[in-house]
């Protein structure tokens, strides 16, 4: 291991240094509706920086019960594990200065990452991109909403619907140094009812490729056995078994998802 910030991390080690490791504060991220917190973390000599989300400053939601945010964070990782993806970086629910809470690698991104989706001139969409709603910037000119067709982002979309996340947002996508896109902020995911709301709807009824076939698979026999084990530590047995019906629908449809009609498709603000 190494104490260098900017070094990839493998998943084992970054689980034992967020488990066991001692958390220094460096700041608030102010951007967050929620209380999230910079901090760096050291372990036998090996110090890198996490988000740590404490229960105690989630702000009450209407729709999902209090204090469960942080463990919503959680599954959304032990799902992601669970793909072999290595979508969603390391979290835990430990304790800390301010609580329990979950706890998450930072993730760097470098300063040329090339964003996969964001707002383009509606006359312009760059080639190879879908193009997913309509805007108009304060001078009256026409914007497409748009992203990439990229497999990263298409793997993610179908780990999104599988957690029935309800804020994938553009600014919810980071570009790791290591090529890597890493999906974040699952605490309003795994809800019963359908509120899948994201910025990737370009593959709307588009076949889920073979290999995330393959990968639903794996997850629906995981969620008979230790993943559905381990998921109910932290959701409801209901939200859990709604996980299982979620995989069984993708699976048997075998295509990406519509837009809800009785929900905002799309979070705002989206990127």
């Amino acid at each position: 291991m190494t104490t260098e910030q900017s070094s990839v991390l493998a998943e084992d080690d970054a689980l034992q240094l967020l488990s066991r490791g001692t958390m220094e504060l460096e700041g608030r991220l102010v951007d967050a509706s929620n209380t999230t917190l910079r901090a760096e973390i050291t372990l036998d000599g090996l110090t890198r920086r996490c988000v740590y989300k404490p229960v105690q400053g989630e702000r009450p939601l209407w729709d999902f019960p209090d204090g469960t945010l942080a463990g919503r964070e959680v599954s959304a990782f032990l799902v992601s594990q669970a793909s072999g993806w290595g979508i969603v970086p390391p979290t835990i629910l430990r304790d800390g200065p301010m609580g329990t809470g979950a706890c998450q690698l930072w993730i760097d991104e470098p300063e040329d990452a090339q964003t996969l989706i964001g707002f383009v001139p509606a006359y312009d969409v760059p080639q190879g991109w879908f193009p997913v709603a309509n805007a108009r910037d304060e001078d009256g000119d026409a914007y497409a909403l748009a992203h990439a067709d990229d497999p990263r982002l298409n793997r993610l979309a179908v780990l999104d619907a599988v957690i029935n996340n309800a804020d994938r947002k553009g600014g919810h996508v980071l570009y790791a140094t290591d090529g890597r896109i890493h999906g974040v902020d699952h605490g309003i995911s795994f809800h019963v009812e359908n509120k899948l709301r994201t910025v990737l709807w370009g593959w709307t009824g588009k076949p889920i490729p073979a290999e995330s076939i393959e990968v639903l698979k794996q997850l629906a026999e995981a969620l008979d056995g230790t993943l559905g084990e381990q998921l109910e530590e932290h959701l409801t047995i209901t939200e859990v078994q709604q996980t299982r019906v979620r995989v069984r629908r993708l699976l048997r449809k075998g295509r990406f998802p519509s837009p809800p009609q009785d929900w905002p498709a799309v979070p705002w603000p989206p990127v």
